[in-house]
């Protein structure tokens, strides 16, 4: 059997409580039309909004994927009530418990985030948000924000661009996935 095809993976991220919805079903659908696989916290609000819009597209080739925090003093794996979404494909449990604030602390799925991501796509959200951002620019991550105006994510570090129109998002996000596989296929990685 002929091996499978190496497809970036587009983390999104954005409010937990709030699905900005027609920014995240745009995206969503994009991501899944486009052949990529969408990563998201597996929780509600943009979470939700954007992995729904996503598996509705037929025939897409990519997975979504739900990185999951772990219940505040839970056993490890045991997600909080509401994660996954009904939408989550591979749903990776973590023993990591540390949310919100403390999105960027050592105890915090945010890392995994951002690191299993080719590109991260911010919508509007919080604290949560802000610290995945500050995450992918710390780890060189390509980031951008798809916002009417910086302040929808308070916080969002000067390094990661705001744009208002969703063609230069998916400009940005199909430069940085090729980037992603040529560094794939020549085995540097990214850093």
């Amino acid at each position: 059997m002929p091996p499978l095809p190496h497809l970036p993976v587009v983390g999104v991220m954005g409010s937990g409580s709030e699905p900005h919805a027609d920014r995240a079903r745009r995206l969503g659908e994009w991501i899944a039309r486009t052949g990529y696989h969408l990563l998201t916290g597996g929780g509600a609000g943009v979470m939700a909004a954007a992995t729904e819009a996503f598996v509705r597209v037929s025939g897409r080739r990519g997975l979504a994927i739900g990185i999951l925090p772990a219940a505040a003093g839970g056993r490890p794996g045991d997600a909080p009530p509401g994660y996954p979404n009904p939408w989550v494909e591979i749903a990776v449990r973590t023993h990591l418990d540390q949310v919100g604030p403390e999105g960027a602390g050592p105890a915090s799925r945010n890392h995994l985030n951002v690191l299993s991501s080719s590109v991260v796509v911010v919508l509007p959200g919080s604290a949560g948000t802000a610290s995945e951002a500050r995450l992918a620019v710390r780890y060189g991550r390509p980031c951008v924000a798809w916002l009417g105006a910086r302040d929808e994510v308070p916080g969002l570090p000067a390094a990661v661009p705001v744009e208002s129109e969703f063609s230069s998002v998916e400009r940005f996000v199909r430069a940085a996935c090729r980037r992603a596989d040529r560094d794939q296929g020549s085995g540097t990685g990214m850093r």
